[in-house]
């Protein structure tokens, strides 16, 4: 027996909005989103994409994701607003159809790893760090020295490999060469209108022309609206004013502290 909602909802398309940085829970939202928009059986998902990219593992989980959405039937087109850079870029190539506004920040294809060498503010004000180990690398990134030349080409390697894997990513789900796309993926940014140029997205456009283009794909009404899923709870904070201003200084802060040590698809101006 169809349950009633299960009707409506392949007459519907879902939505489903990343904004931000993304990280653990961006992941946990979206993948229960999308888990829901299968159960559903959703013919179509109109994925928002506002963000500057995040996490490694956040990013290729939800872009997997994706892809099984996809083999399911349903046709998935994103929508790249404000921004959509480096893991927002790697979670937008699962779509099968990209639009991207003609101003949008896109791009920023490859890996960033940061640390801190505090080792001469820690000398002047008389820290010292005493360190057991295990192995040569264990305390690889430790603030309080500089990295070996060794320990340099060690992260590099890291770096090099999951470089690859996200140009591999781009180069099949835009269906580009790897080597076309290592061209252009050295951590540029691009516009939307340079972007489609290089085959990064297919089409110009705001939020609405990806709508329609969602709607067309499933055989659905051109006015069909869709049904937002996976919304992030609302904070208390968030009714104060200034909260705005609040949420960017967080982002910040998780960005370059919380997030620190790990490699990034994240564009850092």
């Amino acid at each position: 027996m169809a349950w009633p909602w299960r009707r409506r909802s392949r007459r519907r398309m879902a939505r489903i909005a990343i904004e931000g940085a993304i990280g653990a829970s961006t992941r946990r939202r979206v993948l229960k989103a999308l888990r829901e928009v299968e159960k559903r059986e959703f013919p179509a998902l109109l994925l928002r994409i506002d963000s500057p990219g995040g996490t490694v593992g956040d990013s290729q989980e939800i872009h997997a994701a994706l892809l099984r959405l996809r083999e399911t039937g349903c046709r998935v087109v994103a929508s790249f607003g404000n921004i959509s850079a480096s893991g927002g870029v790697y979670v937008g190539v699962a779509a099968e159809t990209i639009v991207s506004n003609p101003g949008t920040i896109t791009g920023s294809i490859g890996v960033i790893l940061r640390g801190n060498n505090l080792s001469k503010l820690l000398e002047r004000v008389g820290i010292r760090f005493e360190t057991v180990k295990s192995g040569a690398y264990k305390d690889i990134l430790s603030p309080d020295r500089a990295l070996s030349a060794e320990e340099r080409d060690l992260l590099q390697s890291l770096i090099d490999s999951s470089y690859e894997q996200f140009v591999q990513a781009v180069a099949v789900g835009r269906q580009l060469d790897a080597d076309v796309v290592r061209q252009f993926a050295d951590g540029r940014v691009f516009s939307g209108a340079q972007a489609k140029e290089l085959g990064l997205v297919d089409a110009l456009g705001d939020e609405e022309t990806a709508r329609r283009k969602a709607a067309e794909l499933a055989g659905l009404e051109a006015d069909s609206q869709p049904v937002t899923l996976g919304k992030p709870r609302k904070q208390l904070m968030g009714l104060l004013p200034g909260s705005g201003l609040l949420r960017q200084l967080g982002q910040l802060l998780e960005s370059e502290v919380l997030l620190a040590h790990q490699p990034l698809w994240l564009f850092r101006p």
